[in-house]
């Protein structure tokens, strides 16, 4: 007999009018802005999330594409020899919008984060944040680890799964 969430997961294989609906609503929020619930709760609750004090959840808006590199005097150049065509990051998306996330709220620690929608030109991802002051944090042994001082700013040294992936550690 198969869990609630791994039927949960079934729907996520194939998307629906609903998730099209919901990018429409999605374009016209911030870039970054702070939800009640994650709207994959299998996807969350396999990262770490829990429905507990100290525990946010963002969604986050990134641009799709290559990165504009920046060029200081184009003028009397040859653009096709600058490099800025089909010049990308190091860095995944998801990567970028965990650094975004942990930028907008800098008392909070970034946990992990998954894909949650995309459309022509943005990807959406959801970010789940640990405020490692909480007491309910500090006595939780399963999250108790990221309270201790070698996991702070852990998002900006590529020690999310997104920054270890794009490492090559993984």
């Amino acid at each position: 007999m198969k869990s609630f969430y791994h039927y949960l997961g079934e729907l996520w294989k194939k998307p629906a009018e609903v998730i099209k609906k919901r990018l429409v609503v999605w374009r016209r929020e911030p870039v970054v802005k702070r939800i009640e619930k994650p709207t994959r709760l299998d996807r969350a609750r396999a990262l770490g999330y829990k429905a507990k004090q100290g525990f946010v959840v963002v969604r986050v808006r990134v641009r799709k594409g290559g990165r504009d590199r920046p060029l200081y005097g184009r003028r009397g150049r040859k653009p096709s020899k600058a490099g800025v065509k089909k010049f990308t990051p190091k860095k995944s998306l998801q990567w970028i919008a965990e650094e975004k996330t942990a930028r907008k709220y800098p008392n909070l620690e970034v946990l992990n984060s998954y894909y949650v929608g995309e459309d022509g030109q943005f990807k959406w991802f959801e970010v789940i944040l640990v405020d490692k002051n909480h007491p309910a944090i500090k006595s939780d042994k399963h999250v108790k680890w990221i309270t201790e001082p070698q996991h702070t700013r852990r998002v900006f040294r590529g020690l999310t799964s997104a920054g270890k992936k794009a490492r090559g550690l993984k």
